[in-house]
């Protein structure tokens, strides 16, 4: 017998995408969700996240196919702007879908 919730629906929380669940990946979800893009020193100032960790998770959510990264310049100075996909954005919908089922079946 398995402690892993049943994965056919009964458990909302059974199918969470853990590519979203990381709280790192979430806020910067979370961030872009409400805007069309965002530029990587904003996202950043807005987490509260290093650099490093910044990238690391960001590249994470690009291979996932969550997030499209664009590096341009302005003027002389080099600008990263990110933006969900539609994959991306169907993800965190799904995420917050679930953690509000499964917080909802709660006693409070």
């Amino acid at each position: 017998m398995s402690d892993r919730p049943d994965s056919h629906g009964t458990n909302p929380l059974s199918d969470i995408d853990p590519l979203v669940h990381a709280p790192a990946r979430l806020m910067l979800l979370t961030q872009l969700y409400v805007v069309e893009a965002a530029d990587a020193t904003f996202l950043v100032n807005r987490t509260g996240l290093t650099w490093g960790n910044f990238s690391t998770h960001m590249g994470k959510l690009e291979q996932g196919g969550y997030v499209e990264v664009e590096k341009s310049f302005r003027g002389k100075k080099p600008l990263t702007m990110i933006r969900l996909t539609d994959s991306g954005r169907r993800a965190f919908q799904e995420y917050r879908a679930s953690m509000q089922r499964a917080l909802g079946e709660l006693p409070e």
